[in-house]
């Protein structure tokens, strides 16, 4: 019998919850989870956006393509980012074991996680900046060269500038992932709201505390996509 099957199976008010044992265990969750999530975006997010602008700024019609070497570039990125981001993100964690333990020297806790979790979306992240920066008009980047502007110049001030709605929006859907990985990866003993839930709730068979750390990380998530659109339209109304 399957431990849902258990769960679903025991009688009502069993498996009562001490809260005043678990709430410090519970705000240490939602801390590990902050943690993991801030660190997780910050390295993430701007090993991405370089790796995103690399492959906007090398492809064969970009402002530094054209020449073998940018080619080859382009083309290893491509492979590396179509590499990695089909890996499901629980596979990833097994499968980088090794090389967490190398450079963290454990692969458990939250610092493991962060290591895991940003090779993920580090990945995820240089795809949804190409994608966002290729909505910027040519126009604009042909009318900044015609003036003298070069490659630097036409990435800070046209680019980035002209695509930041977009980017905003596309980094709030990271972020939303990135609490996803790390719920994932409460699975391996990271710490956060993912093992919380998974050892005081679906093996203690106790679905309250299951069910508050899932409420707690739809607040999460829910805040985050607010605050994306609401800057998101700020941005692009200017």
């Amino acid at each position: 019998m399957s431990a849902f099957d258990l769960l679903t199976q025991l009688p009502l008010g069993a498996n009562q919850t001490d809260w005043s044992v678990m709430r410090p265990a519970l705000l240490d969750s939602i801390q590990d989870t902050l943690y993991m999530v801030t660190r997780t975006l910050l390295f993430a997010g701007v090993l991405g956006l370089v790796i995103g602008l690399l492959l906007y700024c090398l492809r064969p019609k970009g402002i530094l393509g054209g020449s073998g070497l940018a080619r080859v570039v382009h083309l290893v990125l491509n492979l590396l980012i179509n590499t990695v981001r089909p890996i499901p993100f629980i596979i990833l964690l097994v499968a980088i074991y090794p090389l967490t333990l190398a450079v963290v020297g454990k692969t458990i806790g939250p610092n493991a996680a962060v290591f895991a979790m940003t090779i993920g979306a580090t990945f995820a992240v240089a795809r949804i900046v190409e994608q966002n920066l290729m909505s910027v008009d040519p126009g604009v980047i042909e009318a900044a060269r015609s003036m003298g502007a070069n490659p630097w110049q036409i990435i800070r001030k046209v680019i980035l500038p002209e695509a930041l709605g977009p980017l905003v929006l596309g980094y709030t859907f990271l972020l939303i992932g990135i609490v996803d990985m790390s719920a994932m990866a409460g699975a391996i003993g990271s710490g956060g709201l993912g093992n919380f839930a998974i050892q005081y709730g679906y093996q203690q068979f106790n679905a309250e505390i299951t069910w508050t750390a899932v409420a707690i990380i739809i607040v999460m998530v829910q805040i985050v996509q607010f605050f994306g659109n609401w800057l998101a339209r700020k941005i692009m109304r200017r």
